[in-house]
């Protein structure tokens, strides 16, 4: 789903009031075709539920898996996704471009 990011900001606050673990993944920097603009998030429970976008479906799958990390550690993470290496077959950048995600522990 791919709401506003006030949306996606209200859920990461209404999930968090009922006492679930959360991060928040926000683009931070793209380059090419990536199919989301800086500064949009998708916030993830780790149940592995989420809610907004940061690529449209390319990457999302990715960034849940490495939020579920995020979450457990309690330490944020830079992930990056792009046409340069293997991730851009495996996360489906393949059509070209980068994208830079920001995911955020939030407490």
């Amino acid at each position: 789903m791919s709401g506003s990011a006030d949306d996606v900001l209200l859920t990461a606050g209404s999930w968090l009031a009922s006492g679930r673990a959360v991060a928040i993944a926000t683009v931070i920097e793209t380059w090419g075709s990536a199919p989301r603009p800086v500064g949009s998030h998708l916030v993830i429970d780790a149940d592995g539920n989420f809610e907004g976008s940061v690529s449209g479906g390319c990457v999302e799958g990715d960034v849940v898996a490495e939020a579920a990390d995020v979450i457990a550690s309690g330490q944020p993470r830079m992930v990056e996704f792009g046409v340069a290496d293997e991730t851009a077959w495996r996360s489906g950048l393949s059509c070209g471009g980068s994208i830079r995600i920001f995911i955020d522990p939030v407490t």
